[in-house]
């Protein structure tokens, strides 16, 4: 929704104003979800509060990335559009690693053993703090620093931006678009919400041998993003893509059956595979900011990027859904991710080869 309603404005009023707001809003609404009384205070009020907010947020972080991505996409230089776009989501892994540090870092230290223990009264109300005053920071970054796209102010503006994306050729492109994404985001659930799960709960890995494994993981992979990006530049976005897909639905599947089916052996060969398992999947966001910004006129380009990229979520986040469903056909409940990473990884590849490539584009 954040997506589809500040990409409208991002197209009319222009791609900073939008990026501004939707952070501004996203910075206040964090700090008050941290502020937010707990349940002993305010009873199934405390509950309802929180969900609105947590939806509220959603709305301006769908906001965010929907004028920020284009804005920065039409600043970058053509040969440098791969480089910047896979630089910009470098911010994806190094935010997991992080946040895994912040967690790990705050048990340590503030025990969470009872509903009266210090973590679970105000400790988990730290990383809302932080990520409160980050936004606020890059908030007023933008306002101050940040200039108005120049290939958006020179562009013929669209009386109803979202009204002509779901027309002819901009309706085609965004479903191609969508069949990219909803592969990327099958491949990104199976890797860092389903993996760590079935490891957790069903092969019972030490929490903490885990969280390690997937915070080398997410490291290793932020360093992969930018090369990754490059070689988009050179050689194309579509046989990156369509290379990612092809591991997706073939070596990932493979690596993850060989995790589950030897267990837990010792710390070093998980932390192996977990980040081998990720390198299947998660270089894909290196090269997708540059990609659809490419596929769509400047006139629609925020309005497209924020519904084919958000949208695509959907039916992906019905996963764990899809999993019970398919032990309930008799497929071990261990194994079922084999199928939601393989079906990722093969859209993504399908939806890379029908698209054009998009390296040469000139944005403006």
């Amino acid at each position: 929704m954040g997506a589809t309603l500040f990409g409208h404005y991002g197209d009319k009023l222009g791609r900073r104003r939008v990026a501004i707001i939707s952070m501004g809003g996203f910075a206040v609404v964090t700090l008050l979800i941290g502020l937010l009384p707990g349940y002993e205070t305010w009873g199934m009020g405390s509950i309802v509060v929180l969900v609105l907010l947590r939806f509220v947020d959603g709305v301006f972080l769908g906001g965010e990335y929907t004028g920020a991505n284009p804005l920065a996409m039409e600043h970058a230089p053509k040969e440098k559009r791969g480089k910047w776009a896979a630089f910009i989501h470098t911010g994806f892994p190094l935010s997991l690693a992080a946040m895994s540090l912040i967690t790990t870092g705050l048990l340590r230290v503030l025990p969470a053993g009872s509903l009266h223990s210090p973590y679970v009264q105000w400790g988990w109300r730290i990383p809302f703090f932080l990520g409160a005053l980050f936004a606020g920071g890059v908030f007023l970054y933008y306002v101050t620093r940040v200039q108005e796209s120049g290939v958006w102010a020179r562009a013929e503006k669209t009386k109803s931006p979202l009204k002509e994306l779901f027309r002819g050729d901009n309706f085609r492109c965004l479903l191609q678009v969508f069949l990219v994404m909803s592969g990327a985001w099958f491949t990104l659930n199976a890797v860092t919400s389903i993996l760590p799960g079935v490891l957790l709960t069903v092969r019972h890995v030490n929490s903490v041998v885990v969280t390690n494994a997937q915070l080398v993981a997410y490291c290793l992979l932020a360093l992969c993003f930018v090369p990754f990006g490059v070689l988009g530049q050179k050689i194309g976005r579509r046989p990156i893509l369509a290379l990612i897909g092809l591991a997706g639905c073939t070596a990932g599947p493979i690596l993850y059956y060989v995790l589950v089916r030897s267990g837990y052996r010792s710390a070093l060969q998980l932390t192996l595979l977990v980040t081998l398992i990720n390198l299947c999947a998660s270089p894909v966001w290196a090269i997708v900011t540059s990609y659809i910004n490419e596929r769509f006129p400047t006139g629609i380009r925020a309005c497209g990027y924020g519904v084919g990229y958000s949208a695509a979520t959907i039916i992906p986040a019905f996963s764990s859904f899809y999993m019970l469903g398919l032990k309930g056909l008799g497929m071990p409940y261990e194994y079922t991710e084999i199928v939601i990473f393989a079906v990722g990884g093969f859209l993504l590849m399908l939806g890379a080869l029908y698209g054009p490539e998009t390296k040469h584009v000139e944005l403006s």
